[in-house]
């Protein structure tokens, strides 16, 4: 996040784009909706689904999957047509302008209506609110990047802000809701194909020179390539890839297209998963390492607006199992690592030597405190809760022109009901925790696909009944939930029921620069399944 979530309070109008905040990350959806409540913060929300902020925005726009790029542009086109953009912001903080305006071309209100579904006046509606209330944030989640459009999605975003003038104040900034709880700190650490901790490439010479001489190798055995992402290492296991080591994630439900991740995963010379519970994934594994849960560690965690948190050991975990870092430490020195950083502080210091955004950063800081955000330069920083300010990273901000792209797969005759996945409130992630919490199992114990009231009709489906849902890819059988909570045309199911898995549906297709998948549209059928109820 460019901004903290505390400032909320401090906006004059809120776009939501691709997150049922209130479900997926409850406590600041509840910020989100004391600050529109009491504060009388503007709230615009853009969702296929009337979730529970859509309930209380000022407009919600309710676009077909996979239109975002057209949505955004679109509020662009009306905001430069009707000369409200930040003339100032734009000349001194941006370039790009000119090829960046041609592009808007495109983008005509009654463009946006055919590729969206959003009436035009509605679309006027919401540029107009975003661009005249004065600060503005954005917030999105993954309901923007699962998409092979998902990389000119967040770029949308960032025009849009820019365009706008609404970076480096409190109280505006494109803010990514993370979809795990340390997320960002897996990022910050360098899991990531291309950079080393803190961003630094891993194609610069100098950023390997650095890390090889801190790690006690010679800087000739530094590989200057960059890796490859989870998605490309299952499509290319048995081949590029032999073996692969997993830790805390289950693909097995999480992975697009599951029949063929069941597939790539067979063709492994070896496997291994890291986990607390011997998942779907951990059940084909050829070993199984047992750690520790959150409660039983004692380590730093980074949550979503870039704070840095030390938590504690609450809880002594069960015979055999061992903290994350202790297993990658033992195979670290069985392979060699004598001098391999064993404990949490000692792994800290090493990170915050290394990396310029956590330098200030020390154990006995984050003692004292509730956590510190990076970029945090010296040991007497307070931390950073607005990025941005005064000026980019990268100088002056990039003003991207875009095109539209449509979803990798569209309906027709034979799949005529577009699939759009992901959480519920009661769960998380891919249930191998939550399914296990009697009380959220015992209130959603199985899984349903929400299906719209006239389509429910049309199907003759009743709710409550079961149904086949079917994709390219494969078939489910699943319980109806009737309702109007999502638009005609579409259907949406939580993707964490092993027994109804959502992604033996979803598309494997990738966004061709993150390598994201398409989870968040496909093309399916709905069929009664003859004889039930």
């Amino acid at each position: 996040m460019t901004n903290s979530m505390q400032e909320t309070e401090k906006s004059d109008v809120i776009l939501i784009i691709g997150t049922n905040t209130t479900w997926n990350h409850p406590v600041f959806g509840g910020m989100i909706k004391k600050a529109v409540k009491e504060k009388g913060v503007k709230l615009i929300v853009a969702d296929p689904r009337e979730t529970g902020l859509a309930k209380i925005a000022d407009v919600h726009m309710t676009q077909k999957p996979g239109s975002d790029t057209a949505l955004l542009m679109g509020m662009q086109h009306i905001i430069v047509k009707e000369n409200w953009q930040n003339k100032e912001f734009i000349e001194e903080r941006c370039e790009g302008w000119e090829e960046y305006s041609k592009s808007l071309e495109f983008f005509t209100p009654e463009k946006v209506e055919e590729l969206s579904g959003i009436p035009k006046e509605q679309l006027y509606m919401a540029a107009k609110l975003y661009a005249t209330s004065g600060r503005g944030a954005i917030f999105y989640a993954m309901g923007i990047t699962q998409h092979t459009s998902g990389v000119d999605n967040v770029k949308a975003c960032s025009n849009l802000a820019m365009v706008t003038g609404n970076y480096g104040l409190e109280g505006t900034g494109v803010n990514p809701l993370r979809g795990q709880n340390n997320v960002q700190g897996a990022c910050d650490m360098g899991a990531l194909p291309n950079v080393f901790t803190g961003y630094q490439p891993v194609t610069v010479e100098d950023n390997r020179k650095k890390f090889a001489e801190a790690w006690g190798i010679r800087f000739e055995e530094m590989d200057d390539k960059v890796g490859q992402t989870v998605t490309t290492m299952v499509n290319n296991a048995g081949e590029s890839i032999k073996a692969i080591y997993i830790m805390g994630e289950n693909p097995m439900i999480s992975d697009p297209n599951l029949h063929h991740a069941a597939e790539q995963f067979a063709k492994l010379d070896f496997m291994v998963v890291q986990d607390i519970f011997l998942t779907e994934t951990a059940q084909i594994a050829d070993v199984v390492l047992p750690a520790k849960a959150s409660a039983e560690k004692t380590g730093t965690f980074v949550n979503t607006e870039r704070r840095v948190q030390l938590s504690k050991k609450a809880l002594q975990g069960p015979a055999g199992a061992k903290q994350d870092y202790e297993i990658i430490a033992e195979i670290a020195q069985r392979l060699g690592a004598s001098n391999f950083p064993a404990t949490p502080e000692d792994l800290f210091e090493e990170i915050r030597k290394l990396t310029p955004s956590y330098k200030g950063i020390t154990y006995d800081r984050l003692e004292k405190g509730c956590g510190l955000r990076w970029p945090c330069p010296s040991e007497d920083h307070p931390g950073t809760p607005v990025l941005h300010v005064g000026k980019f990273a990268r100088g002056k901000g990039l003003l991207v022109p875009l095109t539209y792209i449509p979803p990798a797969e569209e309906t027709d005759d034979e799949y005529p009901i577009v699939l759009t996945t992901g959480r519920l409130l009661q769960h998380y992630h891919t249930g191998s925790m939550t399914r296990r919490a009697k009380v959220l199992d015992g209130i959603k114990p199985h899984g349903t696909v929400e299906i719209n009231i006239e389509d429910a009709e049309r199907m003759n489906i009743r709710n409550g009944e079961k149904v086949k849902v079917t994709s390219r890819r494969g078939s489910i059988e699943i319980t109806a939930e009737v309702t109007a909570r999502v638009m005609k045309g579409i259907v949406f199911i939580p993707f964490h029921f092993a027994e109804a898995a959502a992604n033996v549906l979803t598309n494997d297709a990738l966004d061709p620069v993150a390598k994201i998948p398409e989870y968040k549209v496909c093309a399916v059928k709905v069929e009664k399944i003859n004889g039930c109820c």
